[in-house]
């Protein structure tokens, strides 16, 4: 039996009082990742208590203003996920921020749950975000990492962002970290958030699917505002149907204290790598202002 219903949410399925998608670790059914999206009408705010858990305050299109203890960030943001990275802020467990914006938008809060509390608040810019071509030819995408080992501090949370030209696939070769096994494989729960150009039109699809020993089987449409969750199993590929670029936030978290993000091929697909080192990157990337 497919497992698609249970760990696809399509857009509005997962919508809670101010927020266009609310997912915590309740409702996921796990223990750590979780995520929120937070549309802003022009002139209107919102009171975020972070809770047990720190979090991003990440533009998805629009600017806004965040304050927190007595301390303000202006996230400039960008007109849309295609266009740019953009500057981001951290927020720790137990504060709470204040998020306004003049022109309206719409803001990604990614969160992890935590006990640990040794991180202050903070602004990261976007010039500081590394933007990473990764694979070549139809397997060819962009990485933004904003919050990984080695480009931001953080407790347990890890949040980037891929964007896939039409046409090719990412998240590929399938891969997993679903085991906690030192220098090899990292357990964490993951977030795909998607938005995808061509308007009502855009579609693509992802895939995800289990070990024997913990099956699972999710093969789903995807369209703008819609959510895949994956608790363990290989996942990849992400396809991008030609014409329509494919972009999603990847949102992790895991019991380890060492916040690390270890990955492990599935065998019968990782020799797709070797391939990609007689194929040039796709010349359409890197998106927008990047380029």
């Amino acid at each position: 039996m497919s497992d698609t219903g249970k760990y696809h949410l399509p857009k509005g399925t997962s919508a809670d009082g101010p927020y266009d998608l609310l997912v915590t670790p309740e409702s996921a059914g796990w223990g750590y990742s979780g995520l929120k999206v937070l549309t802003l009408d022009p002139g209107g705010e919102h009171v975020l208590p972070t809770g047990e858990s720190e979090f991003l305050v990440l533009p998805l299109t629009g600017s806004c203003t965040v304050t927190t203890g007595g301390t303000t960030f202006e996230l400039a943001g960008r007109a849309d996920v295609f266009a740019s990275v953009t500057d981001f802020a951290y927020l720790p467990r137990a504060s709470e921020a204040l998020i306004s914006s003049v022109t309206g938008g719409s803001f990604a809060l990614p969160c992890a749950r935590t006990e640990q509390g040794g991180h202050s608040a903070r602004y990261g810019r976007k010039e500081d975000v590394p933007v990473e071509l990764r694979g070549a030819g139809a397997c060819s995408r962009q990485v933004n990492n904003y919050c990984l080992p080695g480009t931001f501090d953080a407790e347990q949370l890890l949040v980037c962002e891929v964007l896939t030209p039409g046409g090719n696939w990412s998240s590929y070769p399938p891969h997993k970290h679903d085991e906690a096994r030192p220098g090899e494989e990292s357990e964490l729960e993951e977030i795909y958030y998607f938005e995808i150009s061509g308007g009502e039109n855009g579609f693509g699809y992802q895939r995800v699917y289990g070990t024997p020993e913990r099956p699972m089987d999710v093969l789903a449409e995807i369209r703008s505002g819609d959510t895949v969750l994956i608790p363990h199993g290989w996942h990849g590929p992400s396809i991008a149907a030609p014409g329509h670029d494919l972009y999603y936030l990847n949102v992790m978290a895991g019991p380890g204290l060492d916040r690390a993000w270890l990955i492990c091929d599935d065998p019968a697909h990782g020799w797709v790598r070797a391939t990609w080192d007689t194929q040039d990157v796709d010349d359409r990337l890197p998106f927008g202002e990047n380029r």
